[in-house]
């Protein structure tokens, strides 16, 4: 897999929305990079896309395609939350954000983030948060995010 830094510089790499096409990119592999990620049939990847799809601006899957070995590099998303406080304001969430191990460095990352919180921005978000380890604290600092409360969570499987 062709995905040094060299090859990084010279491309020319933009955040779209996540097509159909990108299973087949490596999508679900670079996911893997991040957590637990199964294997999907083509049926179950399209059907997923498609219910994603319905959500339309309220959740969005961005990715960053690296045009010469045509893999998807990296990925994150953004749900937006339609609150009853602050005037039924809106509130965006960043997950699953995600930049390939061969391409980290490139400021790929920042990337996704900034595109992701522009997106929750344009949507009228009051805020955006996201949970992260403490390895990753100093990334999100850098892309203007700081640290607030704790996170707690419960698994049920």
């Amino acid at each position: 897999m062709e995905n040094s830094n060299s090859s990084i510089e010279g491309n020319n790499l933009r955040v779209r929305k996540l097509e159909l096409s990108d299973k087949s990119k490596g999508f679900l592999e670079l996911l893997r990079q991040l957590t637990v990620c199964d294997s999907v049939s083509d049926k179950e990847f399209e059907d997923r896309f498609k219910e994603i799809s319905m959500y339309g601006d309220d959740h969005v899957i961005c990715v960053i395609e690296d045009e010469i070995s045509g893999k998807i590099i990296a990925s994150g998303s953004v749900f937006i939350e339609k609150k009853f406080i602050r005037k039924c304001g809106k509130v965006a969430h960043i997950e699953d954000v995600v930049v390939d191990a061969g391409s980290r460095g490139t400021q790929l990352g920042k990337k996704i983030v900034g595109f992701l919180a522009d997106h929750a921005r344009s949507m009228g978000c009051y805020k955006v948060i996201l949970d992260c380890s403490d390895e990753n604290k100093v990334f999100y600092e850098k892309c203007g995010f700081k640290k607030k409360e704790i996170q707690m969570v419960k698994y049920f499987v």
